[in-house]
């Protein structure tokens, strides 16, 4: 059934009192300011991390990110990929992203040197929008070198964690798969706790029905055993294609509804994002989203819209609730917008789906991003 809401504005104060945004998030970023009015031109480059790794030995003319083409974008770090899904910012200041249908893991650099492949994911199918979803790092992942990563068998969808070149061990079985609607959000909250966002398949039903993994959000520890009595956390959901916390154990999500407006959810154990259930944060149109990544700074929401073909931002007061309309960035710019991460100097890194049969794809996508985002760009450059 089709789940329309109309945008919440005060009326999400009650509910969401106490829940949001008050601390920077894990990845130590602070916008100095209030969103701005969008600069005309390109957006703002933004350099290297300091202590950032070494380049790598420059590859194969045929390796993705080694295109020319690049060149004349600061904004570009990594080109000719193909629907990268999957983005985690690593402690020396380099990404890795997952393509959902090649399942190949590629580390991406700051400084515009070749990407580098890292390894193939096995056992993934790709039928319909599954494949190789979301990606998460072990929380003491400087010590133990893993992955965790989301991703579509031909009979499940599910957890599964490896180290770079490792094979890729169960963590969380059984998660309903379909053609559509497969969910693939993940995130380690402070606590160590994994979160696991999932869709509903396509049946609604699935949702509401508390002994179905489908439509939820799941928490479970790294062995994938249920935190609580049971692994579900929240329960209502449509299509969890993101996760992202905004410090002090709060857990968001991009909801990605089959009509009518998207939405961004504050969770809490236990909670209902069903028709009857807890309203969202805000929401987004159905002709501007698509919101399929999320990144979260103090107050600051930043929402990868595919539709839309931008970045959707956000500011929320103590309470919760949006403070005035959300803004646009890097509007039709790019193309498809998917995955959003803050890396520790506050650049956003961003990934393109332009590849993945509802976009116009350039010669040089799929591209990886990263640039300042506007909150900061006057005040913090970096």
């Amino acid at each position: 059934m089709g789940r329309r809401r109309a945008a919440r504005g005060t009326g999400l104060a009650t509910a969401l009192v106490g829940v949001l945004l008050t601390v920077a998030c894990g990845s130590g970023y602070s916008p100095s300011g209030p969103f701005r009015e969008l600069p005309r031109g390109a957006p703002p480059e933004v350099a290297p991390p300091t202590g950032s790794a070494p380049a790598p030995v420059p590859g194969d003319p045929s390796t993705p990110g080694s295109s020319d083409e690049q060149a004349g974008d600061p904004n570009v770090v990594a080109t000719e990929l193909t629907v990268p899904t999957g983005l985690v910012v690593l402690p020396d200041g380099t990404a890795v992203v997952g393509e959902r249908d090649s399942g190949r893991l590629l580390q991406v650099f700051p400084d515009r040197s070749p990407a580098r492949e890292l390894m193939t994911v096995p056992g993934i199918d790709t039928g319909g929008d599954g494949g190789l979803l979301g990606l998460a790092l072990s929380p003491t992942f400087p010590e133990d070198g893993l992955y965790y990563a989301y991703l579509s068998t031909a009979t499940d969808n599910r957890v599964v964690r490896f180290p770079v070149g490792g094979t890729p061990n169960p963590v969380l079985t059984g998660i309903p798969r379909g053609e559509v609607r497969n969910g693939g959000g993940l995130l380690f909250g402070s606590d160590g706790t994994l979160y696991v966002g999932t869709g509903d398949t396509g049946d609604p039903a699935l949702a509401a029905d508390p002994a179905s993994l489908a439509g939820k959000v799941l928490a479970v520890d790294v062995f994938g055993q249920p935190v609580g009595a049971d692994p579900v956390f929240s329960r209502g959901h449509s299509d969890v294609t993101a996760l992202c916390s905004g410090g002090d154990e709060r857990v968001f999500a991009t909801d990605n509804l089959p009509t009518g407006p998207d939405e961004f959810d504050a969770l809490v154990a236990g909670g209902d994002q069903g028709p009857d259930g807890t309203g969202p944060v805000l929401t987004v149109p159905e002709d501007e989203a698509g919101l399929a990544g999320c990144a979260v700074s103090g107050p600051y929401v930043f929402l990868g819209a595919l539709t839309g073909r931008k970045v959707v931002t956000a500011e929320l007061d103590g309470t919760g609730a949006p403070v005035g309309d959300p803004a646009d960035f890097l509007p039709d710019r790019y193309g498809r917008l998917r995955s959003v991460a803050l890396d520790p100097t506050g650049a956003l890194w961003i990934t393109t789906s332009n590849k993945d049969g509802a976009g116009t794809p350039e010669a040089d996508d799929d591209r990886v991003l990263r640039v300042l985002p506007p909150s900061s760009a006057a005040d913090s450059p970096l």
